[in-house]
């Protein structure tokens, strides 16, 4: 039972993609959407478990949620240049090792050689990873394609800087994770709101939207819990196998086309990403 808990993560994460794709609207409406439909789950589990909130985690929940409505944002525009089965990928491996490193350089993670050596190895393995996602066998480009690919790196960029802020926010706080959710998931929405203010938000997409947000919650909610139950290796561990559903998913149900060898590379750049973040759990454990 402590597994299936622990893949529930996975699949809902994994699934936002796929979701949000299907619902349609513009990265805007994705967000501001999903993080009302976070909001929303967030004020259930308050109502359920009742933690005691202080100014220091309405702050610290605040300025995380706001992180995040960068990076999800961001993530989202990324998806519309260059697809959600190259996005996901390189987005997945990039958030690892900036939070990684974080880590490391920060909170000062790493106390052992046995650290270090399986740092070092899980981070070239992400790399390789994250490359091999970008193999393309088109080689002419039109300057149009060259555009969509320039615009997709620029949105990862701000994508993996937002979402490394949103959880460095949390680990340097040390705040209790039940009691930050709540206003956290009130940044978040008082994040996209800000970053959508020139933006027609009023549509029936943001409203569809709200069932990405349900996902990310419960993908969140699901993930603590298996934290509890069976530790933090294997719950991070296999929380990651997500990006497999939503790149092969992405492929099969999107339609995203790809050739036979840029399949072959995006699947072993997921296989070796999951692989990294294995081991990054590891360490942790």
């Amino acid at each position: 039972m402590e597994l299936l808990i622990a893949l529930i993560p996975a699949l809902a994460w994994g699934s936002i993609g796929l979701v949000s794709n299907k619902l349609g609207g513009n990265s805007y409406q994705q967000t501001v959407g999903m993080a009302a439909g976070a909001a929303f789950f967030a004020i259930g589990v308050y109502f359920v478990y009742q933690p005691t909130i202080d100014l220091k985690i309405i702050l610290v929940g605040l300025l995380s949620g706001t992180f995040w409505s960068l990076g999800q944002m961001q993530q989202f525009q990324s998806m519309r240049f260059i697809g959600v089965s190259n996005t996901l990928p390189i987005s997945t491996g990039l958030q690892l090792i900036v939070n990684t490193l974080a880590g490391v350089l920060l909170f000062r993670e790493w106390t052992s050689s046995r650290d270090i050596i399986l740092g070092v190895i899980a981070i070239i393995i992400l790399i390789f990873g994250v490359t091999f996602t970008t193999v393309t066998d088109t080689k002419e480009k039109t300057d149009s394609s060259k555009e969509q690919n320039k615009a997709g790196a620029k949105a990862l960029l701000y994508s993996t800087i937002g979402y490394g802020l949103y959880t460095i926010t949390i680990n340097a706080s040390g705040v209790d994770a039940l009691a930050v959710i709540l206003p956290q998931s009130v940044g978040m929405l008082i994040g996209s709101l800000l970053f959508s203010a020139k933006q027609e938000i009023k549509s029936k997409y943001t409203l569809r939207n709200l069932v990405t947000g349900l996902l990310w919650a419960t993908g969140n909610i699901f993930m603590l819990i298996s934290m509890a139950k069976i530790g933090l290796a294997i719950s991070f561990s296999l929380s990651q196998t997500g990006i497999i559903i939503s790149t092969l998913g992405s492929i099969w149900f999107l339609g995203e086309t790809k050739t036979k060898r840029e399949f072959r590379y995006i699947l072993m750049g997921c296989i070796l990403v999951i692989v990294g973040g294995v081991l990054l759990g590891y360490i942790k454990a």
